[in-house]
């Protein structure tokens, strides 16, 4: 059967995949957290060994590795601006449609990286860099000598480490010998703030060989880096204490944060500029840490904590969807489970919070920790359709906080409406991009994301998310029919423009097939809610969703873009989501797809493409009607289709160790084919999912 509504174990199925750890790995780090608030662990269950995780250093040595931070959605640094810089300093003339415009385009990330920024360069390499996510500091162990000296140890020199993340309580437990001694230590984060607990059990904390240290890095301008730890001298970090209470107070620039810190027993003392150290005369010891940007009142114990992150990650699983694949007699249905389980989790973590994440989340940088809007589909859609509206919702309010900067940019761009950019900051900047500037295809997913959490929600939350987000869906709407070109009333997408496959000429690619059934779509979907509004039909949207040119067709399939070169066959698939992606339109003849599907599945370079290429090609095989293709999809042997024994999918090696978009656009592939049918020999339970349009 292809799938059914069996009652599922939920506690059962979720913990059949609690994650194991039984040696140390420089990619293997776990992390517990709440979606705004996260913090990374390493093989002791706290952040002991920087350096073996420094994912620098692992670049430099030929390794991966993931860094171990602890990092929120609220806490960001600028580096100073003694040249002033402006998004206009980062800007070049292009022609358009509408005459000649200024994007924000002078950016050479590759200069940037290697150090060698030129002077024309310069203002897009500063604010392509800024704000940066900060690390917000490190606590891990401290190993000393019986005579108090500090020793270095090295992850080797741990015995017999055991570690487990128990995902139905999101607790890490960790158990390790050093120096024929017993350490165990349990890790939980608070479920509602920027709060992290730990239990430790040693004899050694008792003879003063075991420690704890809170350690605090600077800020890191780099593309991925999450902290520098070579100047000191650019931050502060002051201590004030009473008893086994104790104060830190950050100040980084104009970035300033508090560290409150309680202790069950012992003292805190400062050891070095930035560094701080609990000890204990006992052989247990409760450390609970706030980070936080004012003074949050009293903390609660650890017992208050653990039990409060363990009551909301049960509510969280026995929420929403479930799918079930144990009865699946196909051998490759428990890694698929083991990989769905493990993302729902990761995503809560990371990509829940109050604006669009990282595509590395919360765990560690990438593009200075900026969200890439074009990812946040692949984010949080599967929230909607799993049943769990509530944690897409969260992000959706940040949209209309930026609304005024989306406004401006299409006004500076000859545009009524509001243009959503790429890659940004919290303010919602633009970050200067030689080809996130130029990128449309993030343009219409605010309407989407609406449409879906619309979907899932009560009939008393549609109504309010109508009048909530009505100005928001108006103007997005507005600049999407504004920004099409009219030809002897046919409707193009022109240039200069980006299609999500990024790698055609701005200055003549012109209708690319995802973005034109995108436009449809996006404007249907303004359309729908100016209905639920108690409105009529836009008539000016209409004009150009009947007049939308169709996407070029080449030997029976599609291509990627109506301009030469045509089509590319590496990097990303995209056309493919023009009908999978999104639901049928009228732009888009489903037998030419299924010809087109059929065309990329045999000669795409898929080693060149990425972890949300997988899906896309799931979820267009699914609405064709051949699971089977969008279970191999899902499953495909290629190097960005693999997922760690701790549910990441790496691209890059140190560069992008993680790839959160892999993991929900896996869910979201894997809820649309929850509804319409796996494969006939595969023997699914299912229950709680939301049907896609």
């Amino acid at each position: 059967m292809s799938g059914d509504s069996r009652p599922i174990d939920r506690h059962a199925l979720v913990r059949r995949h609690n994650v194991t750890l039984t040696v140390p790995h420089p990619e293997s780090v776990l992390t517990v957290g709440n979606g705004d608030f996260a913090y990374t662990a390493d093989i002791t269950g706290m952040q002991t060994f920087t350096a073996f995780h420094d994912q620098t250093a692992a670049i430099m040595q030929g390794r991966a590795a993931i860094n171990t931070s602890t990092m929120s959605t609220w806490g960001w640094h600028e580096m100073p601006n003694p040249e002033g810089y402006v998004l206009e300093d980062a800007m070049s003339d292009h022609s358009t449609s509408r005459g000649i415009v200024r994007y924000p385009d002078r950016h050479d990330m590759e200069g940037s990286m290697r150090g060698q920024v030129s002077d024309e360069n310069r203002p897009g390499a500063w604010l392509n860099a800024n704000p940066q996510r900060l690390d917000l500091g490190r606590i891990g162990f401290s190993f000393h000598a019986t005579n108090g000296e500090t020793v270095d140890v090295s992850p080797e020199e741990l015995g017999d480490t055991v570690q487990e993340l128990d995902l139905w309580s999101g607790t890490i437990t960790t158990r390790f010998r050093y120096d024929d001694e017993s350490v165990q230590v349990s890790t939980v984060a608070a479920p509602d703030d920027s709060i992290v607990a730990f239990r430790v059990q040693s004899p050694l904390l008792s003879s003063g060989r075991l420690r704890i240290s809170l350690r605090f890095p600077g800020a890191h301008p780099g593309f991925f880096q999450t902290s520098d730890w070579q100047n000191p001298d650019r931050h502060t970090s002051s201590l004030a204490t009473e008893g086994s209470s104790a104060t830190i107070s950050r100040k980084l620039d104009a970035t300033a944060y508090l560290v409150a810190v309680e202790a069950s027993s012992g003292s805190i003392s400062q050891t070095a500029t930035h560094e701080f150290e609990v000890s204990t005369e006992a052989e247990s010891l409760d450390l609970v840490v706030r980070f936080a940007q004012n003074d949050g009142g009293a903390l609660p114990s650890f017992d208050a904590l653990a039990q409060a992150a363990a009551t909301s990650w049960e509510r969280f699983w026995l929420s929403g969807a479930a799918i079930d694949f144990r009865d699946t007699a196909d051998g490759r249905a428990r890694e698929l489970e083991r990989r769905v389980v493990l993302s729902q989790y990761l995503t809560a973590v990371n990509s829940a919070g109050v604006m669009p994440p990282a595509e590395t989340g919360l765990t560690t940088n990438s593009w200075s920790g900026k969200a890439h809007l074009e990812m946040h589909f692949w984010h949080a859609a599967h929230f909607a359709t799993w049943g769990r509206p509530e944690l897409l919702e969260r992000s959706l309010g940040w949209y209309r906080s930026i609304l005024p900067r989306a406004r401006a940019t299409a006004e500076g761009q000859g545009y009524p409406g509001a243009r959503w950019p790429k890659q940004v900051g919290p303010d919602g900047r633009e970050s200067p991009d030689p080809i996130g500037s130029f990128l449309v295809w993030q343009q219409p997913h605010v309407l989407y994301l609406l449409e879906l959490t619309w979907r899932a929600s009560t009939p008393e939350k549609r109504n309010a998310l109508v009048l909530e987000f009505a100005e928001l869906v108006a103007e997005t709407a507005t600049f999407m029919a504004a920004f099409t070109a009219e030809r002897d009333g046919e409707y193009h997408l022109s240039p200069p423009i980006m299609p999500a496959q990024e790698f055609y000429d701005v200055t003549t690619t012109e209708d690319p097939t995802y973005e034109l059934a995108y436009w449809w779509w996006g404007l249907e979907i303004a359309q729908l809610w100016r209905a639920r509004a108690g409105l009529v039909r836009e008539p000016d949207w209409s004009t150009v969703q009947d007049g939308l040119a169709r996407p070029h067709i080449e030997d029976g399939h599609y291509t990627a873009i109506a301009t030469e070169p045509f089509l590319r066959r590496d990097d990303h698939p995209a056309l493919l989501a023009a009908l999978g992606v999104l639901p049928p339109t009228p732009i888009i003849d489903p037998a030419t797809m299924k010809t087109t599907l059929l065309d990329v599945l045999g000669n795409w370079e898929w080693p060149s493409a990425w972890g949300w290429d997988f899906p896309v090609l799931a979820m267009t095989a699914s609405r064709l009607g051949r699971p089977d293709i969008a279970i191999d999809a899902l499953l495909r042997d290629e190097i960005k289709n693999h997922f760690s024994p701790v549910g990441h999918n790496p691209q890059m090696g140190s560069i992008l160790p993680i790839y959160l978009p892999g993991n929900g656009s896996l869910l979201a592939a894997v809820s649309l084919l929850a509804t319409t049918g796996f494969p006939d020999s595969w023997d699914v339970a299912t229950e709680g999912f939301v049907p896609w349009p």
